[in-house]
């Protein structure tokens, strides 16, 4: 059962990930045609205005879907809100830690100025630091990496039957996604900013968008596939 609620709470972390892009392009002024919690056929769904709010069938995170017919109109759009767009999602990722350690402190700790305001701030940036630092170095130390299954069993096991690790979790899933995401690979948020900034050296940058997407795809889908292999071995 805790594995389950590992999961659903990772999907937490995804859909407040997904949240932040939703907001960041209503700020900026793009336009929304879905906002979904979960993935797959919809279950129940509301418009307002251009933008339908939906729940879908897999209540795992969610996704936002631009209201535009083709690419074209996307990469109309100038790179300053498509960068805003962008970064909305890492940006929420980062914030949402601060409210989940400030929560976590409140209940173990007791209210006060340094564990509801400035102790959340330090503890952010450790765990921000060392999920860079294990990211640098995760591919000259195999036996570290992990998928979801072995994120899923070990939060599972980390989370037991309590309350303020179920907090620190989220925290810690959300952060660790924040430092996924700003890695420059074209398929992630970080990737996707940068070829935006390059946009602005020579328009014809925007042509590179495509081959190194579908690069980055493949990239993320074989490391996803190795880690899946060595949670598998893990656990057997």
């Amino acid at each position: 059962m805790n594995y389950v609620f590992a999961l659903a709470l990772i999907g937490f972390v995804i859909l407040v990930h997904e949240f932040g892009h939703f907001l960041a392009a209503r700020i900026v002024g793009v336009p929304i045609r879905i906002f979904s919690i979960g993935f797959g056929p919809k279950l129940w769904a509301v418009k307002r205005g251009k933008t339908e709010y939906r729940i879908a069938v897999v209540p795992l995170g969610g996704y936002v879907l631009p209201d535009f017919d083709d690419d074209k109109e996307f990469f109309a759009l100038s790179a300053r809100k498509r960068i805003v767009m962008t970064i909305g999602g890492p940006f929420a990722s980062l914030v949402l830690p601060l409210f989940c350690f400030a929560l976590a402190n409140l209940f173990s700790a007791g209210m006060s100025f340094n564990s509801l305001v400035i102790k959340p701030f330090y503890q952010a940036y450790a765990i921000f630091s060392q999920v860079v630092i294990a990211l640098l170095g995760m591919f000259s130390q195999h036996s570290q990496l992990s998928g979801i299954i072995g994120v899923v069993t070990q939060g599972g096991q980390f989370i037991g039957f309590s309350l303020v690790k179920a907090i620190r979790f989220v925290g810690l899933i959300s952060l660790n996604l924040a430092v996924l995401n700003l890695v420059p690979l074209p398929v992630l948020d970080g990737g996707k900013v940068l070829m935006y900034l390059m946009e602005g050296i020579h328009p014809r940058f925007s042509k590179l968008h495509y081959p190194l997407a579908i690069a980055g795809w493949v990239l993320v889908m074989g490391l996803m596939l190795y880690t899946t292999v060595i949670d598998i071995v893990k656990l057997v």
